[in-house]
């Protein structure tokens, strides 16, 4: 039986880019296809948002830093960037890290002269893009966000400035604003585009159906090396506990999302836009 096209990509050793909303999304969405990947072409994994904010944090951040057990948000971050290059490099993938702010600490820009009013001191909702998690699991990308996509642009359209790349994208299942401000970056590049369904959260979640009528995708399902996936996904130490209370990592196939020929970008299914 024929490969798949990404599998034939791959095996003719086209270079592969995964863009990582967090650090830890590639290698829990795409752990063991990059695995299988690493040992036939050049894997990088790109990710955006790697940085925490200054405090005060919402009420949100300060539950979210009680449940990895890290009061200090740049200290979490500073250890979640050494976790994620220990795993990359365990698997021989280079690593990028953009340094954009994580979203649940993303600070609204303060205009010339605005001085921060003592409601912001007392409330600091007041002054974050999404002062709760609930608004950033919306899937709504906030007005004050337009730079941040403008800066995952920039840094996508250096990605892909080589070419013959296949480009792995987060199809934003779950609706949490970074993944889904990369995944308007990778639609909006022209680029021919794999979306990766985005896990834990796919266990609970469906695909936008407005992304997949959009993109005219298909699910391709990667069960190759999941065995081995559980111990990188470990790698990530900070982040298990609260991603896996139970302690238990789901064995599962990976989903990827490829444009079935129809009029999807790239429309790749019909015939492979890498050449080998």
């Amino acid at each position: 039986m024929a490969a798949d096209p990404l599998t034939a990509a791959i095996d003719a050793g086209t270079p592969l880019v995964v863009l990582s909303p967090h650090l830890d999304d590639a290698v829990l969405s795409c752990g063991a296809l990059m695995s299988y990947a690493a040992r036939r072409t050049k894997v990088r994994v790109a990710t955006f948002f790697t940085e925490a904010g200054v405090p005060p944090y919402t009420f949100s951040g300060r539950r979210y830093l009680r449940q990895v057990g890290q009061p200090d948000a740049e200290r979490l971050y500073r250890d979640r960037r050494t976790e994620d290059r220990e795993v990359l490099e365990r698997l021989g993938i280079e690593g990028l890290h953009f340094g954009l702010i994580d979203g649940l600490f993303r600070r609204k820009p303060v205009a010339s002269g605005e001085r921060l009013g003592g409601v912001r001191r007392v409330l600091p909702e007041a002054a974050h893009v999404y002062p709760t998690y609930r608004l950033l699991a919306m899937g709504r990308i906030s007005r004050y966000d337009a730079s941040e996509l403008g800066h995952v642009r920039a840094s996508l359209d250096e990605l892909v400035s080589l070419p013959h790349t296949v480009l792995l994208a987060p199809a934003g299942v779950g609706g949490h604003v970074d993944h889904v401000l990369v995944r308007t970056a990778a639609e909006l590049s022209c680029e021919p585009v794999v979306y990766y369904s985005d896990f834990p959260y796919n266990q609970r979640h469906r695909p936008d159906p407005d992304f997949v009528e959009r993109n005219a995708v298909v699910d391709l399902e990667w069960v190759r090396g999941l065995a081995a996936k559980s111990e990188l996904v470990r790698g990530y130490r900070s982040q298990v506990g609260a991603l896996f209370p139970s302690g238990c990592i789901p064995v599962v196939p990976e989903i990827y999302l490829l444009a079935d020929g129809e009029g999807g970008s790239g429309g790749w299914m019909g015939g492979p836009s890498w050449p080998s």
